[in-house]
């Protein structure tokens, strides 16, 4: 996987180059956006052939390659009878398969050498993933049936992916040639939870510890900042809200709450370059450079940040400039922000028998892999101002649950996206505990749901505390399982 994503995020940068510096620049991953799949490399499943899918009873593997199961020992991919194909299960080819099909770039290749590895006389190697298939089916239908193109996200306390569902799929049994497709990996059914586009005001998790460590809790809020050129950097309400402009004393709490642009770029602009960049790396594992990547066993979360001048080390700290990164990351960031810590994402549970996914034979990927954190004098303050957006947009959890969260709406080359990153958050869980499967999860554990929308005007958001009712019917579907 990691060789397609850094080609995608080097034409992003390459075409970056070309785009004025401000906040509405074109900028993010190159891929092709508006094309559809040609007809000749995959037949895109239609809704009424998802609904009419059948379930399919697929052989036990002995050829090739071993097979991959989910979290409940649900069968996804095997080996088909004829040893020249994979086949994939019906009942779960389409939610998966632009993450887990060799045509996609999916897990089916990441964990090739486990896969192909010899388990006993005529059979390979199976695995076991962390992902729930039902709650990755249940999710993608929804997301079908409101046409949400863009990608949910649902990550565990200890690292684990429970969900990573891209809308729109298409159907892998239907790809004639089964090799890689770069359709199939980057274009409009490629996976948009592993690919780089700008974040938004998510962003502004890490801007308001960056400002709270440097000390920086009032500002002044002109509303608009003019630069004396075309693109100065403005708040989200400084029309609909200008009579409230100058704010001469803005709060770090109301910035983030209220989600200035203005204050975190003034704070960006204090703290200075080589903090700012040095920050973001030892604290959030947020940067450029190869050696910022974060290495999960599917492949490299590899961020984009760079700062070339003044306007855009401003514009960083909200999300966007030369910002990148991915849904998956922001569901680590967002376990950072309420636990304290940042773990390694991961999807591979076990290496399991082919015949009996519940009998393991070797140990999958490491849970509870913290690689940063937020400094202890620093959590507090983010947690009580996260807390005070999730009340603010109206999304409500049951008992036992305390929700934080913060918006972003990024303004991109493709267009504008919405996100909306939440953790639900257990009274039960102090963000140490590690489960052998995940079957009682729901008693104990909490989730961090990220939300992206790709296509807003088409359901009438402008903003993305406007899809906060998409984002309650997706916690519908994932807390308590």
């Amino acid at each position: 996987m990691k060789t397609n994503r850094t080609t995608a995020l080097a034409a992003s940068i390459a075409l970056l180059a070309a785009l004025t510096s401000c906040g509405s620049s074109p900028v993010g991953k190159a891929d092709t956006g508006e094309t559809s799949v040609s007809t000749t490399a995959a037949s895109v499943t239609t809704e009424a052939e998802t609904k009419t899918a059948a379930a399919t009873t697929l052989p036990q593997n002995t050829g090739a390659k071993g097979n991959i199961f989910d979290s409940k020992g649900h069968l996804l991919v095997t080996d088909a009878e004829d040893g020249k194909r994979r086949s994939f299960a019906g009942d779960y080819a389409v939610s998966f398969a632009n993450i887990i099909t060799s045509m996609s770039d999916g897990y089916d290749t990441a964990f090739d050498k486990i896969l192909t590895a010899p388990s006993g006389e005529d059979s390979c190697q199976s695995i076991k993933l962390t992902i729930d298939g039902d709650v990755q089916n249940d999710i993608y239908s929804y997301m079908e049936s409101i046409n949400l193109r863009g990608a949910v996200v649902v990550l565990r306390t200890d690292g684990s992916i429970m969900a990573q569902v891209s809308y729109p799929s298409y159907d892998p049994n239907a790809v004639e040639d089964q090799k890689y497709n770069d359709d199939l990996a980057w274009g409009d059914v490629g996976n948009k939870a592993f690919s780089n586009y700008e974040p938004g005001s998510c962003f502004k998790i890490m801007s308001e510890v960056l400002a709270d460590r440097y000390g920086i809790y009032s500002l002044y809020d002109d509303g608009t900042w003019d630069f004396g050129n075309d693109h100065p950097i403005v708040n989200w309400d400084h029309k609909t809200n200008k009579n409230s402009y100058p704010i001469p004393n803005r709060s770090l709490n109301s910035a983030f709450i209220n989600s200035s642009n203005i204050f975190f770029a003034k704070a960006f602009e204090q703290i200075g370059e080589e903090n700012v960049l040095s920050d973001l790396r030892t604290i959030f594992h947020f940067g450029a450079e190869d050696s910022d990547d974060i290495h999960c066993d599917f492949g490299d979360l590899s961020n984009n940040i760079e700062i070339e001048d003044i306007d855009d080390l401003r514009r960083s700290a909200f999300g966007q400039a030369k910002v990148l990164t991915c849904p998956i990351f922001l569901a680590a960031l967002g376990r950072e922000a309420v636990f304290g810590d940042m773990v390694t994402p991961f999807v591979m549970k076990d290496i399991v028998d082919s015949s009996d996914p519940n009998k393991k034979t070797g140990s999958g990927s490491k849970a509870n892999d913290v690689i940063a954190s937020i400094p202890p004098e620093c959590r507090d303050n983010l947690l009580s101002v996260m807390g005070s957006v999730g009340a603010d947009i109206g999304v409500y959890v049951p008992d036992g649950y305390s929700f934080y969260a913060k918006t972003g709406t990024a303004e991109g080359w493709l267009g504008d996206f919405l996100y909306i990153t939440g953790c639900v958050k257990n009274y039960n869980d102090n963000g140490a505990q590690s489960w052998d499967s995940y079957d009682n999860y729901g008693e104990t554990g909490s989730y961090v749901v990220v939300m992206e929308i790709q296509n807003p005007a088409d359901h009438g958001f402008e903003f993305a505390s406007q899809s906060a009712g998409v984002y309650r019917q997706i916690l519908d579907r994932v807390i308590g399982k």
